[in-house]
């Protein structure tokens, strides 16, 4: 007799029983079991930033480093206001448009969908990604401007004209045009950072219409600036789904 006789010989001569009870508790504890061990593993969001932190690339931070030694050299080295004034016009200009390949890197490589269907939230990574940036860029100007301040003899209002007003307008074209409802490429946003420098330089370079402006009016300028910016950066967290190539509820196939 072979085995496939003898296998339907038992199939004949054994009946199984089933308890519907038994295996719906089975199914029960399988599923307590199996949520149970992953609970274990789900990152704590201290973990889950530390690996967002070791996923950017560093070469944005060094570049922005360099960026601001060089413009510190160049403060110390130029001798006409007007030339310092037009290269920390420009500097502030670059230093916010090398954050953009890192912070939407993901639209580049088209790896929403894949962020999205992680445990943390599209939201989550962003909000990440744009703390570590704001922490790290934080400190990185803090510094120049204390040095400057204190070792280049640079007044306040003059940092926060010539540098911090520009760089804040730079940031807010950023966030203003890659988080907008309609589709614009990073190249778009550069571009646009490009012309608000030119007419930046247009503007100190003008005396006339230079000294037009009171420091409590660039001040509020200012304050209008970060406004808007902080308003981009919520509207980024709240409706980031919405940059997917794919809605959450649909299906490309």
């Amino acid at each position: 007799m072979n085995l496939e006789e003898r296998m339907k010989r038992y199939k004949e001569t054994v009946q199984a029983e089933l308890h519907e009870e038994r295996i719906q508790e089975t199914i029960r504890k399988s599923k307590t079991a199996f949520l149970t061990a992953e609970r274990k593993r789900v990152l704590s969001y201290r973990e889950f930033l530390w690996i967002q932190t070791k996923i950017i690339q560093k070469k944005w931070w060094v570049l922005q480093f360099l960026l601001l030694v060089t413009l510190w050299i160049l403060l110390t080295s130029v001798t006409d206001e007007i030339y310092a004034k037009k290269s920390m016009g420009v500097m502030a200009s670059l230093f916010v448009i090398l954050m953009i390949p890192e912070l939407w890197k993901n639209r580049s490589y088209e790896c929403m969908e894949i962020e999205a269907a992680s445990y943390y939230s599209l939201k989550q990574v962003y909000a990440a990604r744009m703390l570590l940036f704001g922490i790290i860029d934080t400190f990185l100007i803090t510094v120049f401007c204390g040095t400057a301040a204190a070792g280049l003899h640079f007044g306040v209002s003059e940092l926060v004209i010539q540098f911090l007003f520009p760089l804040s307008i730079t940031a807010c074209i950023c966030f203003g045009i890659l988080c907008s409802k309609y589709c614009f490429s990073e190249t778009a946003a550069i571009i646009l950072c490009i012309i608000w420098s030119a007419v930046w330089l247009f503007i100190i370079l003008n005396e006339s219409l230079y000294k037009i402006v009171a420091v409590p009016i660039w001040f509020t300028l200012l304050g209008f600036a970060i406004l808007f910016l902080v308003f981009a950066v919520c509207r980024i967290l709240k409706s980031c789904n919405k940059y997917l190539e794919v809605p959450l509820d649909e299906i490309r196939t």
